[in-house]
């Protein structure tokens, strides 16, 4: 037992659980934390990728190409808010409206005639008012929103302009009275960014590229509202599978009322073309370092992710989980079994 409670594992085992613990009592807060860690580093990975482009032509430091790309992101955001919001608003109400009245006016299609039954049985008139009385809910906490994105910004600015200075500064701690306790939360940090922030950042391509894809497709199928199905299949493409199967629900109920029984064909062969799309091609190339998990314990995991953690446990669930089985060396790709082999191999 005094072996066991001296263990390094035991010993990292509560390290995280102080961590979780912390974040629990942080979690007034956790909103602009995850924001500003999401932030961080994505423009982190595009600064250093920009600066290495830039620098072909022209001489430009790292910070003045960050600084460039978070002028040009505010910009968007800021003519975005200003030109778009309200045709987004406007275009989420008709969309929510749609939906309602496929829903509840069985009699003017064949398919809601058919499903009628269900939708009485779940009540999805009384899902629809709520979903409507959410999204006017959250239009009216839209500046609190805003407030988060754009602190998260300033932050995750200073993080990089200063992050030579901050690196130095921490390591500091590794020969003081703290030294065990930076060695683990290094330790932590490492894999943490490894593996919760390339998994983010393959969800935000991925969703991003499927988002783009889908809309083209949509827009020459003579789709309404597309810039608000745009925000909705971008926000559903970071929730892994699920995300998928989710977004097939407003989709094909458009497609049903603009092109009948066919678009819904249409639909959904663009769906599953996309789909393998990223099973093929993206996936493999963006997280070809991960563990391939099989699609049980992906719903497993958003299920369990969402009761716990809300709509943030849609999307950082996966790499939380990631996170956990790069902890416990739990691997199943074929690059880490030829790295574990040749490891044995040089024993």
């Amino acid at each position: 037992m005094s072996n066991f409670f001296r263990s390094n594992g035991f010993k990292r085992f509560l390290i995280l659980a102080g961590i979780a613990i912390a974040l629990y009592m942080m979690r007034s807060m956790i909103n602009l934390i995850l924001l500003t860690f999401i932030i961080t580093y994505l423009m982190n990975q595009l600064t250093t990728k920009t600066t290495k482009v830039v620098r072909k032509y022209v001489r430009m430091g790292e910070k003045a190409v960050t600084v460039t790309l978070y002028l040009l992101l505010v910009a968007g955001i800021v003519a975005i808010i200003y030109k778009y919001l309200p045709i987004v608003t406007q275009q989420i109400t008709q969309l929510f409206d749609l939906i309602a009245s496929f829903s509840l006016n069985p009699n003017d299609n064949e398919i809601a005639r058919y499903l009628a039954p269900t939708f009485e049985k779940i009540e999805l008139g009384k899902y629809l008012e709520q979903g409507v009385d959410l999204t006017l809910k959250n239009i009216t906490n839209i500046g609190k929103i805003i407030l988060h994105v754009f602190i998260a910004l300033i932050l995750s600015l200073f993080i990089l302009l200063e992050k030579k200075r901050i690196i130095e500064f921490t390591a500091k701690f590794k020969d003081s009275k703290m030294s065990h306790l930076y060695d683990e939360l290094h330790y932590f940090s490492k894999i943490f960014i490894r593996s919760f922030g390339k998994v983010i950042e393959a969800q935000f391509i991925i969703a991003a590229v499927n988002c783009g894809l889908s809309v083209i497709a949509l827009y020459f199928m003579g789709f309404p509202h597309l810039i608000a199905l745009g925000i909705m299949l971008f926000i559903l493409g970071l929730v892994p599978v699920a995300g998928v199967i989710m977004s097939l629900i407003p989709l094909t109920i458009i497609a049903y009322s603009i092109g009948g029984p066919m678009y819904i064909v249409y639909i959904l062969i663009i769906v599953m073309v996309l789909h393998a799309m990223e099973a093929y091609f993206l996936n493999p190339k963006l997280m070809s370092a991960k563990t391939n998990l099989p699609i049980f314990y992906t719903f497993i995991v958003i299920l369990f992710s969402e009761h716990f953690l809300g709509v943030w446990g849609l999307i950082i669930g996966i790499p939380l989980f990631m996170f956990l089985l790069d902890i416990l060396g739990v691997t199943s790709s074929e690059d880490d079994r030829q790295k574990v082999m040749e490891i044995q191999e040089d024993k």
